[in-house]
């Protein structure tokens, strides 16, 4: 197996299809870091960080400085020692989107001298998994037409994004039902709302004969124990993003008592990471998701092999490559909307 030659970093920006509006954030494009890892035998591997401020506390400035520390930590390390190079870039709990940029692209340059695909190396568990669609923050009116579009689209699973004002969101939901039944929803509220509206917002729609999968982020990151209460007091299930960064954090939620569900990003948690949570997650009896950042085609296929391969989630949101302007198509994976087929 061959040694690490090099890693590189390349910068890509990609430009939304539309403004993409959450809580206290509005994006009109994404900037990215593509990892290239090449080994000494020829093979390279691609892997893709989507920095988040909000999140992790990243800016891309910074990132893309790492790198000649980062071919300073893993360079000559056999790739067939994959765990290894887990184990050292660990070290870059601060940088939680190049470390799981890292670790992948290392994943997938091991892949190609094995010719074997990723998702197999990670377990093999399925060969196709159904991605949601997110409805934004917008206009009563910008919301109904993206919630029709998206359903008529062929999406079963819609996200939706709330948060910034209590009434209209209990008015959108009510609204996107309408037009959708028989869809499932999962609610994001991006840490917007008080403990107090979040529970006000649950029975309000609960009152109104509407099902919620997941209610997502409800509260705060660090206000754990306001998440704790909603999830008591809410009659749909309650999951953490924001709240569970790591490994730490998710014991941390798993003690408490505090949700249903975890929302595993990789650009949160890098690889590594990951794959413990899944196991804590497993013996807690917690249900799982997957999210992502702005990642594009690039990025995503890193999220769709990692779940296709664990099997481990009952929810994908996995839709950022297809909210971007992206010229070329990179992922290993294949689109029959609502599914990925990875290969």
């Amino acid at each position: 197996m061959g040694k690490i030659k090099s890693v590189r970093f390349k910068l890509n920006t990609f430009e939304y299809e539309k403004p993409f509006h959450i809580t206290g954030s509005i994006s009109t494009k994404t900037t990215n870091i593509e990892v290239v890892v090449e080994l000494d035998n020829g093979a390279i591997g691609y892997g893709e960080a989507s920095p988040s401020f909000r999140v992790n506390g990243e800016k891309v400035e910074a990132l893309f400085a790492l790198e000649q520390t980062v071919n300073e930590m893993i360079k000559g390390i056999n790739s067939k020692n994959y765990r290894q190079i887990f184990d050292i870039t660990d070290k870059l709990f601060a940088f939680p989107s190049i470390k799981a940029a890292i670790q992948y692209a290392v994943l997938d340059a091991f892949s190609v001298e094995i010719n074997t695909p990723v998702y197999q190396i990670l377990g093999g568990a399925r060969e196709k998994i159904e991605t949601d669609k997110t409805i934004s923050i917008g206009t009563l009116e910008e919301r109904i037409n993206d919630a029709r579009r998206i359903f008529e689209e062929g999406f079963n699973v819609i996200k939706i994004k709330v948060g910034e004002n209590l009434k209209e969101d209990i008015k959108a939901l009510e609204k996107i039902y309408e037009i959708t039944k028989g869809a499932k929803y999962i609610v994001d509220a991006n840490m917007g709302y008080t403990p107090k509206q979040a529970i006000t917002f649950v029975n309000e729609i609960y009152r109104m004969g509407i099902d919620i999968n997941v209610f997502e982020q409800p509260v705060p990151a660090q206000d754990i124990e306001g998440l704790k209460f909603v999830r008591f007091n809410s009659p749909f299930p309650v999951g953490a993003d924001e709240s569970a960064k790591t490994k730490f954090d998710v014991m941390r939620l798993i003690k408490e008592e505090a949700v249903d569900y975890i929302n595993i990003k990789l650009m949160k948690s890098g690889i590594s990471d990951a794959l413990a949570i899944v196991e804590m997650a497993k013996a807690a009896n917690l249900h799982l998701m997957i999210g992502c950042m702005g990642e594009s085609s690039l990025g995503i296929n890193q999220s769709i092999h990692f779940a296709a391969g664990t099997g481990a989630f009952d929810f994908h949101d996995l839709d950022s490559s297809l909210m971007i302007k992206e010229k070329k198509f990179r992922g290993k994976y294949k689109t029959e909307i609502p599914y990925y087929f990875v290969v």
